[in-house]
């Protein structure tokens, strides 16, 4: 597998997590990259790794964080990806997991409840990498990252607890 195959297949794990909450959530594409994978003496190996992210955009009140951090992690553990870590920090928690090919995700609560979805590649035949493909579903802001989240949805942002 080359590395714009890893790219893209990190962009469908991403949507599959998506589709997995419901309401759904509004996103766009967030900073995505590739660089040279190094062996024990730092010295280029001919492979690389992609890293694809995702801003939501959906305001996610306090009360139901934890909720989406559930949904997101039992999707994953669904799949058969492994938990690796959590971070139950109050204000910033994260959950952190690895799938049986080598993919690192994570589903972080940045400032002001900011929700990135991350996925990277394992080290793979190195090749150029393109943006990714998938059309987010909300317009495209132009204005510094991170885009702080503007969509309201009367799930998502309802200041009650999860039922």
């Amino acid at each position: 597998m080359d590395l714009q195959q890893g790219a893209n297949r990190a962009d469908a794990i991403l949507q599959e997590t998506l589709a997995a909450v419901k309401p759904e959530l509004r996103w766009n594409h967030g900073p995505f990259g590739d660089s040279g994978c190094t062996n024990i003496l730092n010295k280029g190996t001919g492979t690389g790794a992609a890293k694809r992210s995702i801003t939501i955009l959906t305001i996610v009140s306090e009360q139901r964080r934890g909720a989406l951090l559930g949904v997101i992690e039992r999707e994953w553990k669904a799949r058969g990806y492994k938990i690796t870590s959590v971070n139950a920090d109050k204000d910033l928690p994260a959950v952190y997991a690895s799938t049986p090919e080598g993919y690192s995700l994570s589903v972080m609560v940045g400032g002001e409840g900011q929700f990135f979805l991350d996925a990277a590649t394992p080290c793979l035949t190195d090749s150029g990498v393109q943006e990714p493909t998938t059309k987010p579903n909300t317009p495209v802001r132009n204005t510094p990252f991170p885009q702080r989240p503007d969509v309201h949805d009367d799930f998502w942002s309802a200041t009650t607890p999860a039922p």
